[in-house]
């Protein structure tokens, strides 16, 4: 979506996050990159701390303890970031709304929304 686009450059401009764009169409920012050589899956089970914000900086999800789930239970901007890092590894993730949640929303997410998540991998099972 080339509003989401333009919004992520311009967030990652003014905040001078050194982020890359993936080629699927997120932003990220490997800030450690953690210890293995996962193999992930769709079954794979990650455990995370992480916070939720939107571009305006409110948070709208943040974890208080590792919160466990497989990759194929997250949004799709999740499974794949995820996957660019190892156990211990931390990554932010800048995911324009189509890898998100799109044009339906979801709770305090209002459709066609860019999120910006911290996120740190606790634990991975194969």
């Amino acid at each position: 979506m080339e509003v989401d686009e333009k919004l992520i450059q311009e967030f990652i401009s003014k905040n001078k996050i050194p982020a890359v764009r993936h080629s699927e169409g997120f932003y990220y920012h490997i800030i450690t990159p953690g210890a293995g050589n996962i193999v992930y899956t769709l079954n794979t089970v990650v455990s995370a701390n992480y916070t939720g914000r939107l571009l305006n900086g409110s948070v709208f999800e943040t974890s208080t303890s590792p919160i466990e789930f497989p990759l194929s239970g997250v949004i799709k901007g999740w499974e794949l970031g995820v996957r660019l890092i190892q156990r211990g590894g931390k990554i932010r993730l800048i995911i324009p709304s189509e890898l998100a949640y799109g044009r339906a929303g979801k709770g305090k997410i209002k459709p066609n929304t860019v999120l910006d998540f911290d996120i740190e991998l606790v634990n991975v099972q194969n």
